[in-house]
């Protein structure tokens, strides 16, 4: 299947970037490549891009796709909170631009041997690094009931994320829950019918929770920023992609935190922690997509791109 992914708020990722012909920039979520192959276009002979992705078909794929670019192109085989070692690695101190698009690609999503997707009835995986060992199958079956609860509930922001775990847990004591078809089963009997009918498929949120968990996807975002954001040159900017209020919420606080890093109480008359601002906000508000890109493509739905500029 070809690695097709279309990337979201991408003119507006783009220029949010502030692109120097010259600059050195880093897409930590490669994916299909789009977001790299536009700030290729615009970088000069001494530009460079290092791409990044924790899935081997979304390198093979932007390697292909950036192909009239290989002089100035890196692509690792990494996850993005390796950032720090990667350029280390590269000679590289630090960079002019860091752009993430987080989430699932469609890419992802569409093909079912990758076992995201609750529409089709495949084997249970969700590994966005194939190389990793555990899979969606054994959360689903290994985890206890509080541990899946915990999950669903803070992960997928389930109402009924209690008895979702109570039915995964009687349901894999006849037999082991082994694909996406048996799950989304258990979900729908364990919400009550006349709210299955409203707020999409019923098992949404569950498999979010599910996959987040899975790829540590939260712990990763919260453990990189600070580093990204050290990372920058001055007037080196940031751009990150959201699409659930989780991910928005980190990158908004920890935005806000190196805007106004001051603990002192508020009754100081002058600050005492010695702690300055690394940077600043150039989106006070997140930018969302246009109604033509949602007329265009519904996955964009729910996107928030937030921007920091070091000092």
């Amino acid at each position: 299947m070809e690695f097709k992914h279309k990337s979201v708020l991408l003119n507006e990722t783009i220029e949010s970037l502030n692109i120097k012909p010259d600059g050195i920039y880093v897409d930590g979520t490669l994916g299909g490549g789009g977001h790299s192959f536009e700030i290729c276009k615009r970088l000069g002979d001494k530009g460079r891009l290092i791409g990044i992705d924790q899935d081997m078909d979304a390198i093979e794929a932007a390697s292909k796709r950036l192909e009239e670019f290989k002089d100035k192109t890196e692509f690792i085989h990494s996850n993005y909170n390796n950032i720090k070692n990667i350029l280390n690695n590269l000679g590289i101190d630090k960079v002019d631009g860091i752009v993430l698009d987080l989430g699932v690609s469609s890419y992802q999503l569409d093909n079912p041997e990758r076992g995201f997707t609750y529409r089709e009835d495949v084997p249970l995986d969700m590994r966005m690094d194939k190389e990793e060992s555990m899979t969606a199958k054994d959360i689903v079956n290994d985890y206890t009931e509080p541990e899946l609860f915990r999950v669903i509930r803070d992960y997928g922001e389930e109402q009924f994320a209690k008895n979702i775990a109570k039915h995964i847990v009687k349901a894999r004591q006849e037999k082991p829950i082994e694909t996406t078809g048996e799950l989304n089963e258990i979900i729908k009997a364990a919400i009550p019918a006349k709210l299955r009918e409203h707020g999409g498929h019923p098992s949404k949120k569950t498999y979010q929770a599910i996959r987040i968990e899975l790829n540590h996807e939260l712990d990763v975002l919260e453990n990189s920023l600070d580093t990204m954001i050290e990372l920058l040159n001055p007037k080196g900017r940031i751009s990150v992609i959201t699409f659930h209020s989780l991910e928005d919420r980190i990158v908004k606080n920890i935005f806000r935190k190196n805007m106004n890093p001051c603990t002192c109480p508020p009754d100081f008359p002058v600050c005492v922690c010695g702690k300055k601002p690394t940077g600043r906000l150039i989106t006070r508000k997140p930018i969302v997509p246009s109604e033509k890109e949602l007329e265009e493509n519904k996955r964009a739905k729910s996107s928030k791109l937030r921007v920091f500029e070091h000092f």
